[in-house]
């Protein structure tokens, strides 16, 4: 879910987890952002620099097509990895897109959250999914509840996973891709986000914090047994798993956030064995945190990983 939202101006808005407020950070607000989109290569660790660019970009989503879809200041951007051109894919009148945007499994559509109104608060805020074409076009909403937060689509299409809030916490939820009503699937207190469907639609994973600390967490797609995945000290965010399901590639933050994911922080990311449950460094430190790897992101084949990796001029 998106708590750093790029929008007109380069004003950065934060909205801590559990506070339910929006608050402008006067510090981002003096930052001058450069963007490096990189790929990475599990097996070897070797990190290609696809495009450094001036600009706030997040969230890379791979299309098979060998591209990548980011977002940037509420607009959704496009960058050709053979030629490294980058566009803009139309989106209408939808140009408030955070970065919880994602491709449909046969890369046909795209979802897309939208800050349809912004406040003081959440119970100010709209935030609604929208579906639209890949190649752009005017979207269609498909979400009823005032706040959702794209995560997951299952691996049949039918079915997208959200975060939502029923007025005091931030749940997990899921909602037919063609609309409707929405059903929740976690109760728990204390966050939990970045719900992703496992390519053979048996389980979500997901983070949380319910028990003090931000941890990932899987359970079964309807909800039931919650199984806790990691146990460390860092704030473990955004689980993803590979297209051939043997891998979960996530971001840990080295310093405990509680229940926020920021910009700027001290961040790496790391890879758990699927099978065995063993973990690995996959990067170094470096600086980074929201925008970084909030949406899937490895490459059709499981081999690789995209990732954005900041620096600031102050």
């Amino acid at each position: 879910m998106n708590r750093v939202i790029a929008l007109f101006f380069g004003i950065l808005l934060s909205i801590p987890s559990g506070l339910y407020a929006l608050t402008i950070s006067l510090n981002e607000m003096k930052k001058d952002t450069t963007s490096y989109i990189e790929i990475i290569d599990i097996s070897t660790g070797k990190i290609e620099t696809v495009l450094k660019v001036k600009g706030h970009y997040e969230a890379p989503n791979w299309h098979p097509d060998n591209y990548l879809i980011l977002n940037s200041y509420g607009k959704l951007k496009k960058l050709d990895l053979k030629t490294n051109a980058l566009s803009e894919i139309y989106t209408g009148n939808v140009i408030n897109i955070n970065n919880d945007h994602g491709l449909s499994p046969d890369g046909k559509l795209l979802v897309l959250s939208n800050f349809d109104k912004l406040g003081s608060g959440w119970s100010e805020m709209v935030s609604s999914l929208y579906i639209v074409p890949v190649e752009g076009g005017e979207p269609k909403k498909i979400s009823e509840d005032q706040i959702c937060f794209w995560h997951g689509w299952s691996p049949d299409g039918s079915t997208l996973a959200y975060v939502g809030w029923d007025g005091e916490d931030l749940d997990i939820y899921t909602i037919a891709a063609t609309g409707g009503p929405s059903k929740r699937l976690t109760f728990t207190k204390g966050l939990d986000d970045g719900p992703e469907y496992s390519p053979d639609g048996k389980y979500i994973y997901f983070n949380s914090f319910r028990t003090g600390h931000m941890q990932l967490w899987r359970m079964g797609v309807d909800g039931s047994n919650p199984e806790q995945l990691t146990f460390d000290t860092y704030s473990n965010w955004f689980p993803h798993i590979s297209p051939d399901n043997k891998w979960i590639v996530y971001i840990s933050y080295i310093e405990n956030q509680q229940q926020g994911h920021p910009f700027g922080k001290t961040v790496k990311l790391r890879l758990m064995d699927l099978e065995t449950k063993e973990i690995k460094d996959l990067t170094s430190k470096f600086f980074g945190g929201q925008g970084t790897i909030n949406v899937p992101s490895w490459s059709p084949d499981s081999k690789k990983v995209a990732f954005v990796r900041y620096s600031v001029d102050e």
